[in-house]
């Protein structure tokens, strides 16, 4: 059964979907953003739930208070390709606080030099947003690139994190 919830954040009402797990604890399978490039949108036949998201709910609010670095929640790891999931693994490696370059990461999962648009790809693609966090990956030269909430968005939380370049 599918499951969702609206969250309250400074980036906008957040939309968490997921699946419920046995005790009735919902296990995250998205986290999108108000106008996301490629954001989940509820579905007939899901089931609001916002109890099941009261642990993730309650991390989101840690975070932007400035007291969480790093989110704890179990996540759905039936999402995206191998190529994918190895991508976002490294994504979850980078501290709180800090940013990486998208060759860096291409490097960490293997697939330097041209990979580094595939990585760029499987980034954009990641379906938890702020929770797993793609916003700490920045261009070679310290822009701040592709995000699929926005640009101004990746800069608040950069920004929250204190690691704007």
């Amino acid at each position: 059964m599918t499951v969702y919830a609206y969250v309250d954040g400074p980036l906008g009402e957040m939309l968490l979907v997921g699946r419920l797990a046995p005790g009735g604890r919902a296990v995250l399978r998205s986290l999108s953003l108000p106008g996301q490039r490629g954001g989940v949108v509820v579905e007939d036949g899901w089931t609001r739930a916002p109890g099941a998201f009261e642990e993730v709910a309650g991390q989101l609010r840690e975070y932007f208070a400035g007291e969480r670095e790093r989110f704890e929640v179990p996540v759905d790891g039936d999402a995206g390709t191998e190529f994918q999931q190895r991508v976002w693994r490294a994504l979850e490696e980078v501290p709180y606080g800090s940013t990486v370059s998208y060759g860096e990461i291409a490097r960490r999962v293997g697939s330097a030099g041209a990979g580094v648009r595939a990585v760029g790809t499987a980034i954009g693609r990641n379906p938890l947003l702020v929770v797993r966090p793609c916003h700490r990956v920045i261009g070679a030269d310290g822009a701040l690139r592709g995000y699929a909430a926005g640009v101004e968005r990746k800069e608040r939380l950069l920004g929250l994190e204190g690691a704007l370049v």
